[in-house]
C-alpha cells in the first residue's frame, strides 16, 4: 500500500482512474472508506485520489490529534501534494474535510485548482455541537449503527480514534475557535459550497443554516457558488450522491 510521510509518520493514499487529479478529503471520525461507494462515478473522468489523515483509517496512529486539527490536516495534504509533485488538483472535501480543503487552498493556491466544500459549519465551530460533543460521542459509541460505521472506517481500534477526535474538537473550540488561518478574501480558487437543508447537524439550529452561512462566506471570499439540496442528511455528498455527482462534474468541467 502506498504512503506519504508527515512528521515522520506514514499516511495512506491510493489512486484510481486517469485524468485531472481530484483529491477527496474525509470528515471527522471517518476515513477514505467513506468515499468507496461514490468514487466509481468519478474515475471515468478523473484520477481520483484518496488519503487517510494521520491517526485515521490505514494511516499511522497518534497518541493525540493536533488541537488545530483541520489546519494540521491541511498541512498533511500539502505534504502529500509536494511529495507526489501534483499541481493544480481539484479538492472535494466533505464535513471536516471541507475545512481542510479550504485551508489548503488558502495556504497553497499554487497547488489547487477548484474546491468543492460540502456540509461544513462555516468559519467557526457550532456551539451547540462543541458544547455537547463529549456527551454525544459517548452515546454514539453505544449505538450499533454508529459503531458499525466507526469500525468500517478504522478497524478494531476505532474507539480510541473517535475519542481523539472528540477531544480535538472540544479543545479547538475552547482554545482556538476558528477554522482558517488566513482571511477568506485571499482565497483565489473557484469554489462550490454544498449541503443538505435537512442535514441533521444543522437543521435543528436553523433550517436555512447552510444558505445563510454560505451566503456570508461567498460575500467574504468575493466569489463562489452554492447548491443546497432540499432533501438528504449529512453529508450531502453521500445522501444526494447521484445529483451531487452531476453538479460536481459540471462545476469541475467548466
Amino acid at each position: 500500500m502506498p504512503y506519504f510521510k508527515y512528521n515522520d509518520k506514514s499516511c495512506y493514499f491510493e489512486e484510481q482512474g486517469e485524468g485531472i487529479p481530484v483529491l477527496f478529503l474525509h470528515g471527522n471520525t471517518a476515513s477514505s472508506n467513506m468515499f468507496y461507494d461514490v468514487i466509481e462515478t468519478y474515475t471515468k473522468d478523473y484520477k481520483v485520489i484518496l488519503i487517510d489523515f494521520l491517526g485515521h483509517g490505514k494511516s499511522d496512529r497518534v497518541e493525540k490529534l493536533n488541537t488545530d486539527l483541520w489546519y494540521d490536516e491541511a498541512l498533511q495534504v500539502i505534504a502529500f501534494l509536494e511529495q507526489t509533485k501534483y499541481k493544480k488538483v481539484h479538492l472535494i472535501g466533505s464535513s471536516g474535510g471541507a475545512l481542510v480543503a479550504i485551508n489548503v487552498a488558502l495556504e497553497r493556491p499554487d497547488l489547487v485548482d477548484k474546491v468543492i466544500a460540502d456540509s461544513f459549519e462555516g468559519e467557526i465551530p457550532i456551539k451547540e455541537f462543541t458544547q455537547n460533543v463529549i456527551a454525544d460521542r459517548t452515546v454514539s459509541k453505544q449505538d450499533e449503527g454508529a459503531k458499525e460505521f466507526y469500525f468500517s472506517m478504522h478497524g478494531s481500534d476505532w474507539e480510541s480514534i473517535v475519542d481523539n477526535d472528540t477531544m480535538a474538537i472540544y479543545e479547538h473550540a475552547k482554545s482556538i475557535g476558528k477554522f482558517f488561518h488566513k482571511p477568506l478574501s485571499t482565497l483565489h480558487s473557484e469554489i462550490l459550497l454544498t449541503g443538505s437543508k435537512e442535514d441533521e447537524f444543522v437543521s435543528l439550529i436553523n433550517p436555512d443554516y447552510f444558505s445563510t452561512v454560505y451566503t456570508n462566506l461567498i460575500e467574504k471570499i468575493g466569489h463562489g457558488e452554492m447548491h443546497i439540496f432540499p432533501k438528504g442528511g449529512h453529508p450531502a455528498l453521500l445522501s444526494n450522491r447521484d445529483e451531487f455527482v452531476m453538479i460536481a462534474k459540471k462545476f469541475l468541467h467548466r
